[in-house]
């Protein structure tokens, strides 16, 4: 019998252009001290909020009075046709991200949008049901599927907190898109089936990334809180108690920090999807 190609099961998205620079990342992780607040602001329990972040600047996204998960967008600030894309992400990345992993953006545009630098729950790793943290497999929770599955109309999920918080910036529900749930521990079960876990963050735990471009960012504080109760199915009831709001910190770098750094281009891919005639020669 023919012996399994170990290829095959190692990562499928492989080259250079997937490579890091940690010592330059990391820098700007450690070096702390050498940052300058320029916002801050608090994401209430069951609400959402917008704000942007310059290129080379750090946004940080910590708990503050207890476990929380947080679902992320972003968008290109002048440009909101360019956006996160959860599933190449998890493609080229990993299907749960943290520091020194990217959050890539959607096609024609395919270039990092954002370099995680700061996570203080990298150390999780993987629990012992499989679960992991800072979630790209599941997207955000919404009215439909919470009408379709409980019955009721709930205007605070993830979805429409997305929602409101980008109309000031222009936008509508049809740029929300799948999201980098925050803090959150998912997995998959025996039968491949999504799991939610009870969040494993405490007061002062943050994620925090690298603006590869000049970003509108928006953050919802999830109405299932900690998830430690299910949002779903048989049962359920409001677990308004396991809610907390989430604290959001934008920081200038010293510019010695930067030095060198470029914003990264897209792909020169100049083929027009075969729709104009090119001889093979």
């Amino acid at each position: 019998m023919p012996q399994p190609d170990a290829r095959l099961t190692e990562a499928a998205y492989q080259g250079a252009a997937l490579q890091v620079d940690q010592e330059f990342y990391g820098r700007i992780g450690a070096a702390t001290e050498r940052r300058t607040v320029v916002e801050e602001l608090r994401v209430p329990i069951r609400s959402g909020r917008a704000w942007e972040v310059p290129a080379g600047h750090v946004c940080r996204i910590s708990t503050v009075e207890g476990p929380q998960v947080g679902d992320l967008n972003l968008w290109n600030r002048h440009n909101p046709r360019e956006r996160f894309w959860a599933a190449r992400t998890r493609q080229l990345q990993a299907a749960h991200v943290t520091t020194f992993d990217r959050l890539w953006s959607n096609l024609p545009f395919l270039r990092p949008m954002a370099t995680i630098v700061g996570d203080t729950l990298a150390g999780y790793g993987t629990d012992a049901e499989g679960g992991r943290l800072h979630d790209t497999l599941g997207t955000r929770c919404d009215p439909y599927v919470s009408k379709m599955l409980n019955g009721v109309d709930f205007d605070f999920h993830c979805h429409s907190n997305l929602v409101r918080a980008v109309l000031p910036w222009g936008l509508t529900e049809f740029d929300v898109h799948d999201v980098l749930n925050v803090f959150q521990c998912t997995g998959l079960n025996d039968d491949d089936e999504y799991f939610m876990k009870t969040c494993p963050a405490t007061p002062g735990d943050h994620f925090e990334f690298f603006a590869e471009q000049d970003l509108l960012v928006a953050l919802s504080a999830c109405p299932g809180g900690d998830l430690s109760k299910p949002m779903f199915g048989p049962g359920v009831s409001d677990p308004v108690e396991i809610c907390h709001p989430l604290d959001v910190t934008v920081y200038r770098l010293d510019d010695e920090l930067v030095e060198g750094w470029a914003e990264p281009a897209s792909p020169d891919y100049r083929g027009a999807h075969g729709l104009r005639h090119q001889p093979w020669s």
